[in-house]
């Protein structure tokens, strides 16, 4: 719903606002750090991609948006490479909505909109990203996260200016649209009508060549799909885990620590006092007063909470401070100067006017030093042993500043380095036949594995207190297309996989072709002579089929045609050619009050919204006038992707 919308407002510095009808929700710092573009940049700045109303978008804009886009795409895609993202027309999305969204800003301040400074104030506040722990708007944090982005404070206000402008323009034509009453029996009848017809599969396999290609056509195939033969980065992994195996022995605390921490805990030791207690508040002292005075004479609290429409709660195990904190201490005092069974004097609260019932008392006598010494004396080695094992991930670091080795590390913890094949960034080792992965120890550092140059070893805490990890990059192969010579048996099966369906989409349209002659549908594909399966009768409601969780293709295709038709649709991934034949549609009479006309009509509402917002957009960019610089942008993704 809306994805256009936020779409359109996504930022173009990495600065995500998101627009979810009259709601700026936040600015994503966090999933995108445009100070990353230089791994991507190399274009000069002053070359522009096109032009918005005379405003210029320069290619360093269009990389910055790029690389956004990218590392957004990485929180769920997290090995997709630049030419990867590319190839699937990324570039193409991000340098349309750049083009939609600076369209609008220049139309709306064409038409006088201006965003004051205190508006876009109030929006700065609302982001998490700029709160500091007491959950206010830090200054400081603000400057600092800008910095760390290379961000100008002048560039993000501009930025979430942009925004609220494309806001107001959209965010009209998003709610108005009301469809007429009577639109809504018509369009609910489709929502319950009876699909019948046919589909069948003409698979790629059946036409492949059973031979070739020849070299040049393996060549031309090889050049053509390079983007569907890139190879995602992997590394080799060294490291070692360490923890209170390596520390020997540990101390035992002396009497002194023990008596130390005795007398440190001596409020734990003492004697202390908990009451479980029934509660109940009521707004006035004279309502507190009336309660009491029922219960005393022989009523319940409960049944006398229940007969004023009020309702008891549970309170405990709670010490006199612990309550005194959460009511107050007039009321921890009568609470705790009531014995068991009795019913407390009303006290004054934050709520109102207390009474208490005290249900129970547990009293927990005084403990000697010679009555816990066993249970500090416990946590005080565990305490030492912890501090030991921080100590030595401490020291290990140390070691690696100073220039050790893992190797030189492993030895001094009498530990074995261990070395992974190559893996990629989700943990899957590459080539494996099998679903491989890293070790366990190895997943909580996998993502900081992959920000590392080579040699550059780090220490990582697997269990917080028990379990540290050393490791390093030992080898990097970049994400790059493979070269033929490696993959030479893959890419021929992918030119046989592709030969076959271009014959098969040929043999789809003659079986079109029989049909519209006359034919039935397993008639027209019997006379293939390839051994063709029968097509599927299909029989579904328009209800049966949102039902399902996943629609396939061909059946959201069969119900997107016109009655007697014969369509055909191309299955995924080059495997084959589906021809769908649509024989009959029945609708049913709906009346108007039927409540699926209600959800019809919101529906309908929804849709013309998103409707009017692309015809708006379509007309903005006609009116301030959008030009394309496709020799640039030409450059631009030759220069993201390597040349690749």
């Amino acid at each position: 719903m809306l994805q256009m919308f936020r779409n359109l407002t996504r930022s173009k510095l990495g600065v995500g606002l998101t627009l979810a009808f009259l709601l700026l929700m936040a600015i994503a710092f966090a999933s995108a750090d445009v100070a990353n573009t230089g791994v991507f940049g190399g274009i000069a700045g002053g070359d522009r991609v096109a032009s918005v109303g005379g405003n210029r978008i320069d290619s360093a804009e269009l990389v910055d948006n790029a690389n956004s886009a990218l590392e957004q795409e990485r929180q769920q895609n997290p090995t997709i490479t630049m030419p990867a993202f590319i190839a699937q027309g990324g570039l193409t999305q991000v340098l349309d909505q750049l083009l939609r969204r600076t369209a609008l800003a220049v139309f709306g301040a064409d038409q006088g909109l201006r965003i004051s400074d205190r508006l876009v104030d109030s929006e700065l506040l609302q982001i998490p990203a700029f709160r500091g722990a007491d959950g206010q708007f830090d200054t400081n944090l603000f400057r600092a996260t800008l910095a760390q982005r290379r961000l100008s404070e002048t560039a993000v206000r501009q930025d979430i200016a942009s925004g609220l402008i494309a806001r107001q323009l959209l965010s009209p034509l998003a709610i108005s649209p009301v469809m007429p009453a009577s639109f809504g029996p018509r369009y609910a009848a489709l929502l319950r009508e009876r699909r019948e017809g046919a589909i069948a599969l003409i698979p790629s396999e059946a036409y492949a060549p059973a031979s070739g290609p020849n070299d040049a056509q393996l060549q031309a195939f090889y050049r053509a799909n390079a983007g569907s033969f890139i190879r995602p980065e992997r590394r080799v992994l060294r490291y070692v885990t360490f923890g209170a195996d390596a520390l020997g022995t540990v101390p035992a605390p002396t009497d002194a620590q023990i008596a130390q921490r005795f007398q440190r805990d001596a409020a734990q030791y003492a004697a202390s006092e908990q009451r479980r207690l029934t509660q109940l508040i009521v707004p006035t002292q004279a309502a507190a007063q009336a309660i009491v005075t029922e219960v005393r004479g022989g009523i319940s609290l409960a049944a006398s909470a229940q007969g004023k429409g009020l309702r008891t709660a549970a309170i405990g195990p709670v010490t006199q401070s612990q309550l005194s904190t959460q009511a107050s201490a007039a009321v921890a005092s009568a609470a705790f100067g009531t014995a068991q069974g009795a019913l407390a004097n009303p006290a004054r609260g934050p709520l109102g006017w207390y009474v208490l019932q005290v249900d129970a008392v547990e009293r927990t006598p005084a403990r000697t030093l010679a009555q816990v010494r066993t249970e500090i004396a416990a946590t005080l080695a565990q305490e030492a042993r912890s501090a030991a094992i921080a100590g030595l991930g401490a020291r290990v670091q140390d070691q690696l500043e100073d220039g050790a080795t893992l190797a030189e590390v492993a030895t001094s913890l009498k530990g074995t380095v261990a070395t992974t094949r190559p893996v990629t960034a989700e943990g899957a080792v590459y080539g494996a036949t099998s679903d491989e992965r890293v070790p366990a120890e190895l997943t909580r550092v996998l993502p900081a594995a992959f920000e590392m140059e080579e040699g550059n070893a780090q220490v990582a805490e697997l269990v917080p207190g028990e379990q540290f990890i050393a490791y390093d990059v030992a080898e990097i192969t970049r994400s790059a297309t493979a070269p033929l010579a490696e993959i030479r048996d893959e890419v021929a099966g992918l030119w046989r996989r592709d030969q076959g369906a271009a014959a098969a989409r040929a043999a789809a349209g003659r079986v079109q072709q029989r049909i519209a002659g006359g034919s039935t549908l397993a008639a027209a594909l019997t006379a293939e002579n390839k051994g063709l399966a029968a097509p599927r009768p299909v029989n579904l409601t328009r209800d049966q089929l949102a039902g399902q969780q996943q629609v396939p293709r061909p059946l959201a295709l069969f119900f997107s045609m016109a009655k007697g038709t014969v369509k055909v649709l191309e299955e995924q991934g080059d495997s084959g050619w589906y021809v769908i034949q649509l024989n009959n549609v029945t609708a049913p009479q709906i009346a108007q009050t039927d409540p699926v006309v209600i959800q019809a009509l919101q529906q309908l509402g929804t849709a013309t919204g998103e409707e009017y917002a692309a015809q708006f957009i379509a007309a903005v960019q006609a009116e301030v006038g959008v030009e394309r610089n496709e020799e640039a942008i030409a450059a631009v993704r030759t220069q993201l992707t390597g040349g690749q």
